[in-house]
């Protein structure tokens, strides 16, 4: 089992006091090297654009209730350039960047060449990578603001499969420019939606706005990014320092990336596991052969770790203060989410966190996950606390993960 971390990097009040940004990105390469010290292979972290604070004065805002910043990161690249000189060891990640925003894809492939070109070296000497997650990002306001958002009366009404589609003409875009092709827009492959992906009522809306009857079969819908045939620069760095993760569990979107360069996927803790179990199937099938055989550890599953090391204290009280912490803490998730605690909504969130003394810890993680995943442990969900934070990754370091290395047959004993 491989264990790396994830940084939701979120910015929200402390003791009544809101952070500077510059204080959290310090916190935040502290946090970094203490990853890096306890071992944990990849620091992931969180990426959002623009401030939560104007969508929320609109008339449908996303997180009305939230206070402060999702997330801070806006470019792993300059994260991952300032924590390589204070790491010895951990790669970065993003956890995801959207190649939507920015200038779009063709601009994120030349940024991540130019750092290969720059770090490169150093990140081969140090055995090390940069791990691009990217997709569409989370916040529908930051695409628009970058003309990513339905143009015309019929995109609006099929947006919701559409969207799908500008993510394939980005990743198509991204991957061909990155592995050094020369490409124009009118190479890449259009965008075509068909009848049966959308409700029989909306389909004959979108016909209709486009001028055709409602039994046409397939609606085709002009490119996003239009550019002449052009070749990304720096050109001459290889991928060899480089992982590729699609934030999509879109499966043919998942084929159709590993037609061009080697792709891993990412999966959430939520996903079903029969979802997971049938990714690996098919990836197992799918993977570009360039990225040699597929395995389990490319899949990287996200979980939140509430751990209790607390000293003198039985493991009964152990997993009561821990459940608690992560009751806690799923409350106060779902309180800033939506102005109010759902229970249903904290009970599914507990069910995908793992809490406890060390070895009630490792005995559900061995339950819930195969011994050959990557996960992606989550330590400050919702934590404002820089110390609670580091505290439970050098707990899970040093108490738990060392049960998980251990010859064991069943989660009974670990448990004993």
């Amino acid at each position: 089992m491989r264990f790396d971390v994830f940084f939701s990097f979120s910015k929200m009040p402390v003791g009544g006091v809101m952070p500077t940004d510059s204080i959290l990105y310090e916190r935040l390469f502290r946090s970094m090297e203490e990853a890096d010290a306890l071992g944990y292979e990849r620091a992931w972290v969180g990426e959002a654009h623009y401030s939560l604070a104007p969508e929320q004065q609109g008339p449908d805002p996303f997180l009305p209730h939230f206070e402060g910043e999702l997330c801070i990161n806006t470019d792993i690249l300059q994260v991952a350039a300032a924590a390589m000189p204070r790491t010895r060891q951990i790669s970065v990640g993003s956890a995801i960047r959207n190649i939507l925003v920015n200038g779009g894809p063709v601009a994120h492939a030349e940024m991540v060449r130019t750092f290969l070109t720059i770090h490169g070296e150093a990140l081969r000497r140090s055995g090390r990578k940069l791990c691009i997650g990217f997709g569409t990002g989370r916040f529908a306001y930051a695409n628009a603001a970058n003309g990513v958002a339905p143009r015309n009366a019929a995109e609006e009404l099929v947006w919701p499969q559409l969207r799908g589609l500008v993510l394939r003409e980005a990743t198509e875009i991204f991957l061909r420019l990155l592995r050094g092709d020369t490409l124009g827009s009118g190479d890449v492959a259009p965008k075509v939606l068909n009848r049966d992906k959308v409700d029989p009522a909306v389909w004959s809306k979108a016909c209709s706005a486009l001028g055709f009857s409602s039994d046409q079969e397939s609606l085709s819908f002009a490119p996003f990014w239009t550019f002449a045939p052009l070749k990304i620069i720096p050109a001459d760095v290889g991928l060899e320092q480089l992982t590729l993760v699609l934030g999509s569990h879109d499966p043919a979107l998942q084929a159709y990336a590993n037609t061009f360069l080697p792709v891993e996927v990412f999966n959430l803790s939520v996903t079903p596991g029969k979802v997971i179990d049938a990714t690996h199937e098919r990836m197992a099938s799918t993977f570009h052969p360039d990225g040699g055989v597929w395995r389990r550890d490319r899949m990287p599953r996200t979980v939140m770790v509430f751990v209790r090391t607390d000293e003198g204290v039985g493991d009964a009280t152990l997993d009561a203060l821990a459940e608690a912490e992560a009751r806690e803490a799923m409350q106060a998730y779902w309180k800033a989410m939506e102005g109010t605690v759902d229970e249903d909504k904290v009970r599914k969130g507990m069910s995908n966190a793992v809490y406890g003394s060390p070895a009630t810890v490792a005995a559900q993680i061995a339950e819930r996950f195969h011994p050959e995943d990557r996960l992606m442990t989550w330590f400050d969900f919702n934590a404002r606390d820089e110390q609670v934070v580091i505290r439970r990754m050098r707990d899970f370091a040093r108490h738990v993960r060392p049960l998980m290395a251990a010859e064991f047959h069943s989660p009974q004993s670990l448990a004993s």
